[in-house]
């Protein structure tokens, strides 16, 4: 068993990834990514990376073994999909405490997998290892071996603490936790020619499912899918596969090519996001499997079967097109998406002014040219500033994103539409890209985007008052230079307060003519009953303001009402 150290080490210096061969030895051991620094994984740690690769096992108990937090941030933050168990969105930790820190947490962890495989008997455990409890020093490795004989069931240790590096590094360590303790230790039931592995697939709101129904009408089998709605025993198994098809670009390039390596199984990297491109998969697929013997008949099975649904889905996102003329998206996402969405929207006419490349390999840069032009925009990093001063300059018509970029888009009141792991609508395969075309047509020509970028009636109140304030103003200066009697007169016959009840006037000549003293006596000889607090106050000004003379030696004014 090797240590994290020199598994991370061999992940860094992958063959299989074509950045890397070009660089030399001394670069490969830098590794193939910036690696984190305190207080900048943002974008995900190697934990989050391992959790999401491996948690659409769906009958597997997954158990993180650190502080709650680190479950409670990672828990169902992938929006896969399960046609049987669910135990999967359980949220297992250990949740270590300050003890745990001073005396080690093995002995916590021990009791959490034992607990877990009484109350729910799953086929395995994954446990994960995180920051806090790497840096102490607790022994995963050994811990899930004792569980693992003393329980009879296998206890899979997941090294991939967040400090090691970023998200895709976590990918490839779960891919390593598969390769050293579960593909190849179970036996199939039986096999057939047309058995396929896929790899890197996460069946993101049981998209899966809409590209699994063409590959049943072909014959070929689903052997194993890693991890999206995969089983514990197909993965175990998946060393018996005929062939495999690589979805995620890149994020487990290092289990298609060992697996090449150690069982023959031959791949390619595809995609199942646009028309062409699903119809280019199915036929790689069909001519893998007919090079490890399947009949050479399936392949013009295959091509039936792509210009019956080629034809059903141009029809279907035709009439978008008009709609979609001259409109612009810009993709802020990454990996297989960065190009593979790019095509799915080109086929619906729609225009790119850039797509993300953050995530994406060399690979992925060189398709994006492809479909795009030597000329295209590629953002390397985009900053929410950037992001929003292109939609409000309406360089773009809607954005394309995961969820952290909506409000961006949302704040320059423009269309949004999510695209990345947290989505609720499946768009891969034909009958996707139809949903796909659908939900930009919906999010572009809703009417609510134009009434938020009308002015609210308030802001034109606001600025017109503004105005007929400062006239008002304007106005009274001129007047009181004018004549200071008029305007001394006027101001007088001017109301005291909002409420519109009580005239400044009214009240002095009424003291003035009948020698008031008291609140009560305003309230008879004026029209201030009705006054708020403001009035009740001006009023006892006023009557506090006149000669001492002209007050009787009585209580003046009573609380106010």
């Amino acid at each position: 068993m090797s240590s994290l150290s020199a598994t991370i080490q061999d992940v860094f210096n992958e063959p299989g990834c074509g950045k890397n061969a070009n660089k030399s030895e001394a670069e490969r051991k830098k590794g193939c990514t910036k690696q984190l620094q305190p207080g900048g994984a943002a974008g995900g740690c190697a934990f989050d990376g391992a959790k999401i690769a491996l948690q659409p096992l769906t009958d597997v108990a997954h158990l993180v073994h650190g502080p709650i937090a680190c479950e409670g941030n990672s828990w169902d933050n992938r929006g896969a999909k399960s046609s049987g168990s669910n135990i999967w969105r359980t949220g297992f930790t250990t949740d270590i405490n300050e003890t745990d820190v001073v005396f080690g947490g093995e002995k916590r962890l021990y009791k959490a997998v034992k607990e877990i495989i009484e109350k729910y008997d799953p086929p395995a455990v994954f446990v994960y290892q995180t920051c806090v409890p790497a840096m102490i020093g607790d022994d995963i490795n050994a811990v899930c071996k004792a569980a693992s004989q003393k329980f009879g069931k296998p206890v899979i240790p997941v090294n991939s603490p967040g400090f090691v590096g970023p998200k895709n590094l976590g990918n490839k360590l779960a891919g390593e936790a598969l390769l050293e303790h579960v593909i190849g230790t179970q036996e199939p039931d039986f096999t057939t020619p047309y058995d396929l592995n896929i790899i890197g697939e996460y069946n993101l709101s049981g998209e899966l499912w809409q590209v699994k129904p063409l590959l049943d009408e072909l014959g070929i089998r689903i052997f194993s899918c890693i991890s999206g709605d995969g089983k514990y025993r197909e993965v175990a198994y998946s060393h018996r596969a005929r062939a495999a098809m690589m979805v995620c670009s890149k994020a487990m390039i290092n289990v298609a090519r060992k697996m090449e390596e150690r069982y023959g199984i031959p791949f390619f990297e595809g995609s199942f996001y646009g028309i062409e491109d699903t119809s280019d998969s199915l036929r790689e697929i069909a001519r893998l499997l007919i090079e490890r013997g399947a009949p050479d008949e399936l392949m013009a099975r295959t091509e039936a079967v792509i210009a019956r649904e080629e034809a059903k889905a141009w029809a279907a996102i035709e009439p978008y097109k008009p709609r979609f003329a001259g409109k612009k998206v810009l993709l802020i996402t990454g990996g297989v998406k960065s190009w593979s969405v790019v095509a799915a929207l080109q086929e619906a006419g729609l225009e790119l002014v850039g797509t993300s490349v953050k995530k994406s390999t060399k690979e992925d840069k060189e398709r994006i040219k492809e479909l795009m032009g030597q000329d295209a925009h590629m953002i390397d990093d985009m900053t929410p500033r950037e992001m929003y001063k292109m939609l409000k300059d309406a360089k773009a018509d809607i954005m394309l994103s995961g969820g952290k970029s909506q409000f961006v888009a949302l704040k320059a009141a423009m269309p949004w539409l999510d695209i990345n792991q947290e989505r609720s609508h499946a768009y891969m395969g034909y009958v996707g890209m139809v949903k796909l075309v659908s939900e930009i047509d919906k999010a572009l020509f809703n009417p609510v985007w134009e009434q938020l970028r009308r002015p609210a009636p308030w802001e034109n109140a606001g600025k017109n008052w503004q105005a007929k304030a400062i006239a008002q103003m304007d106005a009274e200066a001129a007047e009181l230079a004018a004549d200071p009697e008029a305007a001394e007169k006027a101001r007088r016959a001017r109301k005291i307060c909002h409420c519109k009840t009580v005239d400044l006037g009214a009240i002095e000549d009424a003291i003035a003519a009948h020698a008031l003293t008291t609140r009560d006596g305003v309230k008879q000889h004026t029209n201030a009953s009705g006054g708020c607090g403001a009035c009740a106050g001006r009023i006892e000004d006023i009557l506090a303001a006149l000669p001492a003379t002209a007050m009787p030696a009585v209580p003046v004014l009573q609380a106010a009402e």
